[in-house]
């Protein structure tokens, strides 16, 4: 089995485009599993600032096919041309997968190095896709080892103590612009009921805000704040709350955003400013609410503009960690790819010994003497097995497997066969972005 991995991130591309890229995320790896033989397992990480598509082939000779198959649904449910979504990605296959994933969980290939919420999103895609059943054996297992990588990171280095987040730099800025700091006066409005938005809440506690008002356009506000704290807001009592606001917080991400007119008229006589923190990827306040008079937009580009940069030491200890992690990793999964091998020849072995002792018995029938002659054989063909067992493991973890088996076919024969990769046991459903009723701009009057 070939594990490889289509990656889109801030670091390559807009974030416009990886925005347009992940409206298309829901139905993906479910769709490319149906259409696409080449395709064996699929996880979709999509997060703030990142579109990332995880795989798993049969042969290396389907990686292109699989590849393909994922660029076509993407083309399909995002209306953008194929050429411009195949070169939105970076493919990446074998071990350049496992480095990238436990960097990317490990907080160090994010816009603010060493945040929290990333390795929550690793877990729940797993999670998602085990609960679509697209997720394979292999894949499970590569992000099981990316979420204890980013655990063992978080325990070990300064990078954990810091509890860096994007929420926690937005909130900083924040604090920085505003003319009186102090969050305990501040008045809330928090846009969205999902990951972002439950951390939102439990740093904006932290800070001693308790006026927070929690809107969402797929009405699970009251859900939300019952086990969070805060007032649910609805389409009548939303504008109210917005003219009364020193901040609000996008966090949904849903397909309709609050315009500039709208926010304009209904803080029209709003004597205070306004701090509107847009943590959604795909805008849940329109960019023209930037140019209001009193109102300051932040936005995912702000934070990462304001992120501060972490100690070399720290990042050296943290790097170091996820190296030998994926190497440990890499090690493990080529050691499992011959256990086919190892199966076929003891299965050939054994059943080269059973048809000999088929003859003694027919010659000599079950006699003391027979089973002393089947024990002496048995234990001569476990030792004989031991050497070629071993090498097999070794000759694995050099990455040499694909020769182990080519000998066993030219020696006895023997035709390998590998295994089909199939999905995990479902997990546990999560909690999905906020779905707004169908429509144009969100209504806040």
């Amino acid at each position: 089995m070939v594990l490889f991995s289509l990656v889109a991130t801030h670091a390559d591309i807009d974030l416009e485009t990886v925005a347009l890229l992940s409206t298309g995320a829901s139905e993906l790896a479910t769709s490319a599993l149906a259409e696409s033989p080449a395709v064996a397992g699929a996880i979709v990480l999509a997060t703030c600032n990142r579109f990332e598509i995880y795989g798993e082939a049969s042969r290396q000779d389907d990686v292109e096919d699989a590849r393909q198959a994922f660029i076509a649904q993407l083309s399909g449910s995002t209306g953008l041309n194929e050429q411009l979504v195949a070169r939105s990605f970076n493919t990446r296959t074998g071990a350049d997968v496992t480095r990238h994933l436990f960097s990317v969980s490990a907080g160090l290939d994010s816009a603010v190095v060493g945040e929290r919420e990333i390795a929550g999103q690793v877990r729940r895609a797993l999670i998602t896709a085990q609960h679509e059943g697209t997720a394979s054996a292999g894949l499970v297992r590569l992000f099981q080892a990316a979420s204890k990588t980013a655990k063992d990171v978080g325990a070990q280095t300064a990078l954990g103590a810091r509890g860096l987040s994007v929420v926690s730099v937005a909130l900083d800025l924040a604090t920085e612009l505003s003319e009186v700091p102090d969050w305990s006066t501040k008045k809330v409005v928090v846009f969205g009921t999902g990951a972002y938005a439950g951390a939102t809440m439990s740093l904006l506690r932290e800070r001693g805000c308790t006026d927070v008002s929690v809107y969402s356009s797929s009405g699970r506000a009251a859900g939300f704040v019952a086990t969070r704290g805060g007032t649910a807001l609805d389409g009548d009592s939303l504008p109210v709350a917005v003219a009364a606001a020193d901040v609000m917080i996008g966090c949904s991400g849903a397909d309709t955003r609050v315009e500039a007119s709208e926010l304009a008229r209904v803080r029209a006589s709003s004597p205070q400013p306004l701090i509107a923190i847009d943590l959604a990827l795909t805008h849940d306040f329109d960019p023209a609410v930037g140019g209001l008079d009193g109102v300051e937009l932040l936005t995912l580009e702000s934070v990462r503009l304001a992120a501060p940069q972490e100690q070399s030491e720290s990042l050296a200890q943290a790097s170091s960690i996820v190296a030998g992690a994926a190497s440990t990793f890499e090690q493990e999964r080529e050691a499992r790819s011959v256990d086919s091998a190892i199966v076929a020849l003891r299965r050939h072995t054994m059943n080269v010994l059973d048809a000999e002792m088929e003859k003694v018995r027919a010659r000599h029938g079950c006699t003391a003497a027979a089973e002393e002659v089947e024990f002496a054989l048995r234990r001569m063909v476990k030792q004989l097995l031991h050497v070629p067992t071993v090498r097999a493991r070794e000759l694995a973890s050099n990455g040499q497997q694909e020769e182990y088996v080519a000998a066993l076919e030219a020696l006895y024969g023997i035709t390998v066969e590998q295994p089909a990769a199939k999905a995990a046991d479902a997990g546990c459903p999560v909690e999905h972005q906020d779905r707004p009723a169908p429509g144009g701009a969100r209504e806040i009057a």
